[in-house]
């Protein structure tokens, strides 16, 4: 009886070749790395750059559009601001006879667009007379209208009316000397183009008021 010994099939002993490296897999996961090292790096830089902090200015009392801004009047505070210190008014950016452009409250950092030379100012101060009493919640920095009623005859008045729009207390001045007295001089900061209209109602003998505008003074 012969044996017959099977054949076995040569592909099948054949060595199966190894699967050659996908160059884009290796690409896609060194940018995988990239990316992650670029996100530390973003965040290790926010993170710096929150902790740096810069001298700025800062106002310690009120100061209203057109008062002369000195170093006694500011505190320097070393703020972070994030890149942001160029917009505010540094220590050694304050030159003399600056004065401001807008009231800056007791406080708050003190923007460089706030101040400018004294005489490329817009605004100036008059003194007027109130003919009534100024409320109590009118102070220093309060925005205010300057209403006039003119004269038509002696003690008799023409109806009320505004004379200027948009203007800055700067200082109440009460005479505690003079008891029952019914108004208050009034420091007022206005545009210099209306300072000829108010002199005109002062001299013409208009009763002024000075009212809070809204939402002022509360």
């Amino acid at each position: 009886m012969t044996t017959t010994t099977p054949v076995r099939d040569v592909a099948a002993l054949a060595p199966v070749p190894r699967r050659r490296r996908v160059f884009w897999g290796d690409a896609r996961f060194f940018i995988g790395l990239a990316l992650i090292a670029a996100s530390i790096a973003g965040v290790w830089w926010v993170v710096s750059a929150a902790r740096q902090t810069a001298p700025v200015l800062a106002a310690e009392t009120t100061i209203v559009p057109g008062e002369a801004v000195t170093a006694g009047d500011l505190a320097v505070v070393d703020v972070g601001l994030g890149g942001a210190e160029d917009a505010y008014l540094a220590p050694h950016e304050l030159a003399e006879g600056y004065v401001a452009t807008r009231t800056i409250e007791a406080g708050e950092l003190v923007p460089s667009s706030a101040v400018t030379p004294a005489d490329e100012a817009a605004v100036t101060t008059v003194v007027v007379e109130s003919a009534v009493d100024v409320p109590s919640s009118v102070g220093e920095g309060t925005a205010v209208e300057l209403w006039a009623a003119p004269l038509l005859e002696q003690g008799v008045y023409d109806e009320p009316r505004i004379l200027v729009a948009d203007a800055t207390v700067a200082a109440v001045l009460r005479d505690d000397a003079v008891m029952g007295a019914a108004g208050a001089s009034i420091e007022l900061v206005i545009d210099r183009a209306r300072v000829a209209d108010v002199l005109a109602a002062v001299s013409s003998g208009a009763a002024l008021s000075a009212v809070p505008q809204s939402g002022a003074g509360s």
